[in-house]
């Protein structure tokens, strides 16, 4: 059940803070970049925070009082704050007093163009939204050309052409004094640091791919794309392969096109699409009565990545890259959603002895998206229900055909699906033994010629 109340209700007061002293450039910016991304109604309550902390001075307002200015029910107005948060154009504080709770909301400036459209994310989140006639429009009016000055001779002055120190005697100036000085982001606020570099450089030797080519600037950049092309640090391996330079250097240019070029090979030719799954934490009762073992199991299948269930359908090992690229395919490819995707992986395994055929898993789930099938739990009844033909589909694919069992009406929860805590788990990953850098990059770079042509 989710509890909205408490993330926010309308009797909780909030306080404005502006940094930063907006600009007509900052309303193009959230009207033609922004707005496509988060929708009309985050960006107005923008807009309505702007206006208001203009003229408010640490006054204390209630929510009803955003309520009112834009016409939407509170649930509206929490969903539109943490689209805002998670665009990084705000953030917000929480203090609780003995009358209530208190949020102070910090509007954050845009990313200019030149920035937004360099991000990795926000350039394809954008593209995909507006089309690619729209987005080049926006390129040519915010960007301007690298030879805007040609012929031109910079005669600008500099301070000590124009300005002399006096003899004078001035007052003096302090410099202990501490300042809050507040920098308008230069990039859109992603934490890198989840991204798992121990595993992406475990199959990276040092002759490989040296430390000094993952620096933060490149680990950043690897980190998004990896987000935004939903790859396992092991395919990212292949990536940075291909973006190494004949100086063995990293650059973000090579790292996009690298694995824009890898995507389109080993997962789709479609480009990802990134949606708003923003939604409110879902909490439990104290007094609730605990959850079933086939609640707990769609719990876990609705919100665990796929790679992390082929995981621990492995007993902690890493699967190999097959079965994880077979994973994102039907996700990106099919859209199929995750909870049915972990399903029919858990399923597929399951039943066939631990072996993940592609032809087998796919035409299962051709059958599931014909049916609409839409949740874990509806996936699971599903299966269950077609159990027999498709072990029909399995042995007609098999030159030994096997008679299969008859299946039981209730799902067990497998033993491996719930480790105890602090139980110790097996990396499982090998080196992929690439011993020369050529070599390997040719195979890749063969590929993508072949998929060309």
């Amino acid at each position: 059940m989710t509890m909205l109340y408490k993330e926010l209700q309308p009797a909780d007061m909030y306080m404005i803070r502006l940094p930063y002293s907006f600009s007509d450039y900052d309303r193009q910016l959230l009207t033609l970049f922004y707005q496509p991304l988060v929708g009309a109604e985050c960006i107005s309550l923008y807009l309505t925070l702007w206006a208001e902390g203009e003229s408010k001075n640490d006054e204390q307002w209630p929510h009803y009082q955003l309520m009112n200015v834009l016409g939407v029910s509170i649930s509206k107005v929490f969903q539109a704050r943490i689209a805002l948060e998670a665009i990084g154009l705000l953030r917000t504080w929480q203090k609780s007093e003995s009358d209530g709770r208190i949020f102070y909301y910090e509007l954050s400036a845009p990313l200019d163009a030149d920035a937004f459209l360099k991000d990795p994310l926000l350039s394809m989140f954008l593209l995909n939204k507006i089309g690619e006639n729209a987005y080049k429009q926006l390129r040519t009016r915010f960007i301007q050309t690298a030879n805007w000055n040609d012929g031109f001779k910079d005669v600008s002055r500099t301070f000590v052409d124009v300005f002399k120190p006096s003899t004078k005697t001035g007052h003096s100036v302090s410099y202990e004094d501490e300042f809050e000085s507040k920098q308008r982001n230069s990039s859109l606020p992603f934490y890198y640091e989840e991204f798992d570099f121990s595993l992406l450089q475990e199959g990276l030797s040092e002759q490989l791919v040296p430390k000094s080519a993952m620096t933060i600037e490149a680990k950043e950049v690897i980190a998004k794309l990896a987000f935004l092309y939903n790859l396992h640090p092991v395919e990212m391996q292949k990536v940075v392969i291909l973006a190494l330079d004949d100086e063995l250097h990293l650059s973000e240019a090579r790292l996009k096109k690298a694995c824009a070029d890898y995507y389109k090979l080993t997962v789709s030719k479609k480009a990802p699409v990134i949606q708003n799954v923003a939604k409110v934490k879902k909490t439990t009762a104290i007094n609730k009565m605990p959850l079933t073992k086939e609640e707990e199991l769609i719990h876990y299948l609705e919100t665990t990545p796929p790679a992390a269930v082929l995981k621990d359908i492995a007993n902690g090992k890493e699967p190999i890259l097959a079965d994880v690229q077979l994973a994102n395919h039907l996700v990106t490819h099919y859209n199929m959603p995750i909870g049915v995707v972990n399903v029919l992986l858990q399923y597929v395994l399951l039943r066939t002895d631990m072996k993940l055929t592609k032809n087998y898993a796919e035409k299962i789930a051709s059958h599931w998206m014909r049916k609409d099938v839409k949740t874990a739990k509806e996936a699971m009844e599903l299966a269950r229900s077609e159990h027999e033909q498709y072990i029909k589909w399995k042995n007609e694919g098999s030159k030994q055909k096997n008679y299969a069992k008859k299946p039981t009406r209730e799902e067990k929860v497998p033993d491996w699906f719930y480790k105890k805590d602090g139980e110790k788990k097996q990396s499982g990953i090998e080196s992929n033994g690439i011993q020369n850098i050529d070599e390997e990059r040719k195979k890749l770079l063969a590929d993508l010629n072949a998929l060309k042509r």
